[in-house]
């Protein structure tokens, strides 16, 4: 399937994989875009046309999210555009996506896992992302 797609850049991947993975509970809160924002800000890979053309990107991506196998296609498409070197990047700006908004629910679990599968991270690779990001998103009054 991935063939039929235009190649994405290693960028356009991962953010292809945040908005894929906000979208996953059927809403992208102010709090998640504004987070998407902040990755495409602040990781090294990203440059300033990344952050300018975020929302053409973003749009785009619903757009193959919505065809038949939406889903399958975005995972296929993200993983033949990311060196396996940057597996664990995108997986880390993933899992700071869905834990911005402290609300993770099945539907966000499961797309990390799907995203985990797809970009071959291992459990303890996996774990040690998802632990830095809790620490990340820590607030002076502890959640209950």
């Amino acid at each position: 399937m991935a063939d039929s797609l235009l190649p994405l850049t290693p960028q356009e991947a991962i953010i292809y994989l945040m908005v894929t993975t906000s979208a996953s509970d059927g809403i992208i809160s102010d709090v998640e875009l504004r987070a998407i924002g902040r990755v495409v800000r602040s990781f090294p890979l990203f440059s300033d046309a990344d952050e300018q053309g975020l929302v053409e990107t973003s749009e785009r991506c619903g757009e193959l999210m919505a065809s038949a196998g939406g889903l399958h296609k975005v995972l296929e498409a993200a993983k033949a555009a990311l060196p396996e070197h940057l597996g664990e990047t995108a997986y880390a700006a993933v899992v700071d996506i869905v834990t911005a908004d402290e609300n993770l629910d099945m539907t966000e679990i499961r797309m990390l896992d799907l995203v985990r599968q797809a970009l071959n991270i291992s459990d303890d690779g996996a774990q040690a992302i998802e632990h830095a990001a809790r620490a990340r998103h820590m607030t002076v009054e502890p959640v209950a």
